[in-house]
């Protein structure tokens, strides 16, 4: 076993519309879920986005409205997919700002209410940069020796990751076969919503991260400005970071 884990270890990818949480969709999903006594599970969704897929999308990862159309949405899996994940944490490559966030927005649309407290993350792609700055092609290559086929389909990037994360385990004597290590390795921990808007500082008090009010506490900010809540509840951010956002107004109101 190249990685000790305590529970299932789902590597994932996902193929999407477009690179916007909020008003892009997901097409096609690739599971590998990897049990703590070494077997593995591998699942695949391809899903009708519910809009058109624009063709600078189709071009990189080759599915087309022809291909999706007829299929069940998003909303037809997202109560098997959650049990699926449920006890679950996760790996990818670029997992922490892209893939997890799209999934949880996908739930959240749904009114699925997807727990990600006490899950740990582990982003292939920032181990990859902090210790070999490059893309998933050229880790593969790095790691793997082997070219990346069929780039950019869930299935094949998926498979690159699982492979480079066993690679980087045994490449590198600093990095620990522990879910744990690698999770605040790859830079997760300190995000209090996954679109990274509201983050903790060194004193672990959540600050936003973002804007006018940036390095300010959320606390400080709803004393002074309580209108900036409004503000964010009515603009263009995802709904997980707004479901944070009012969970802490809560905490704060509750303090009084």
């Amino acid at each position: 076993m190249f990685i000790q884990i305590h529970r299932p270890l789902v590597f994932f990818d996902l193929e999407t519309t477009g690179i916007n949480t909020t008003n892009d969709r997901i097409i096609e999903i690739y599971l590998i879920k990897l049990m703590p006594d070494g077997s593995e599970d591998h699942k695949r969704y391809l899903i009708n986005p519910g809009i058109p897929i624009p063709e600078q999308a189709s071009a990189i990862h080759g599915i087309y409205d022809k291909d999706v159309e007829g299929l069940p949405g998003f909303k037809d899996i997202a109560h098997e997919l959650s049990t699926y994940l449920e006890n679950c944490d996760f790996a990818g490559f670029n997992s922490n700002r892209f893939d997890f966030p799209m999934l949880v927005e996908e739930f959240l649309r749904h009114s699925i209410d997807f727990d990600i407290e006490n899950r740990k993350f582990v982003d292939v792609q920032r181990i990859f940069h902090v210790l070999e700055p490059r893309n998933l092609a050229a880790a593969y290559r790095f790691y793997c020796n082997k070219e990346l086929e069929n780039a950019h389909s869930a299935e094949a990037d998926t498979m690159a990751t699982f492979e480079i994360l066993k690679a980087q385990i045994t490449k590198y004597d600093q990095l620990e076969p522990s879910l744990d290590f690698l999770h605040h390795f790859s830079g997760q921990s300190n995000l209090v919503d996954l679109a990274g808007r509201i983050v903790k500082n060194e004193k672990g008090l959540e600050v936003f991260n973002f804007g006018k009010h940036k390095g300010k506490t959320v606390a400080e900010v709803f004393k002074k400005e309580p209108s900036y809540y409004d503000w964010m509840m009515k603009g263009d951010f995802p709904q997980q970071t707004k479901n944070v956002l009012t969970r802490l107004r809560l905490r704060e109101f509750n303090k009084r």
